[in-house]
């Protein structure tokens, strides 16, 4: 599980596609204090596992599955990327639940600057708008971000200062595309109300014998 509150830019090193996998070579710092072979680390937003590291550089390899449904298929050596390790009991949770699970890719619009801050347009695929909510939250390459306005498939989102000039937000350019994940929580509740799901059952009684009234 990740806050979405990012550590520092890393670059990629390497990354070599292999026939239905790859290996992703990231150099970075903090990132690296107290790394372990198994870590989760989100990169863009993508939780990877830690198989390899040494002073400068740590190496994760990459799914199938990861390469069909994120951007890391245009990885190129030198690309800056968003780094958070995975939240710990101790850690102040700063942004929201961010589980490193890619929803979808969306699309850079455009950038609008309004004195030190910015609001960013970004567009997605129509079948995920149902889970983007004025005033929610949402990761974009993995940076927790809030709603500011929705407008058919496409978002705002407003960045203040510091977040755009320590994560990749800064390097965005029309058309570019970026790894999407919705709040969890709207998943949840539409899990819950679906048709296949019996809750006729869920009574006052239920509620009260289970202790959530």
């Amino acid at each position: 599980m990740f806050t979405g509150i990012i550590e520092e830019k890393g670059f990629i090193k390497e990354f070599i596609q292999y026939a239905g996998s790859a290996k992703i070579v990231v150099t970075c710092s903090k990132i690296l204090e107290d790394i372990k072979i198994g870590d989760s680390i989100a990169i863009n937003g993508c939780c990877q596992t830690v198989v390899d590291f040494n002073q400068n550089s740590f190496s994760a390899q990459v799914s199938k599955e990861t390469l069909n449904i994120t951007t890391f298929k245009h990885f190129k050596p030198d690309m800056p990327v968003n780094l958070e390790r995975a939240l710990t009991p101790s850690s102040r949770m700063g942004g929201h639940i961010v589980q490193g699970h890619i929803d979808c890719v969306g699309k850079f619009i455009k950038k609008v600057s309004l004195n030190d801050f910015y609001e960013l347009y970004f567009e997605i695929p129509e079948h995920e708008n149902k889970y983007i909510v004025h005033k929610g939250s949402i990761a974009v390459d993995g940076v927790s971000l809030t709603v500011a306005e929705i407008t058919g498939n496409i978002f705002k989102v407003a960045i203040i200062p510091h977040t755009f000039q320590n994560t990749t937000l800064a390097n965005l350019s029309t058309g570019d595309f970026v790894n999407i994940e919705t709040d969890i929580l709207g998943r949840y509740v539409e899990k819950f109300l679906s048709p296949n799901n019996n809750i006729s059952n869920i009574t006052k009684n239920f509620l009260q014998e289970n202790g959530f009234i």
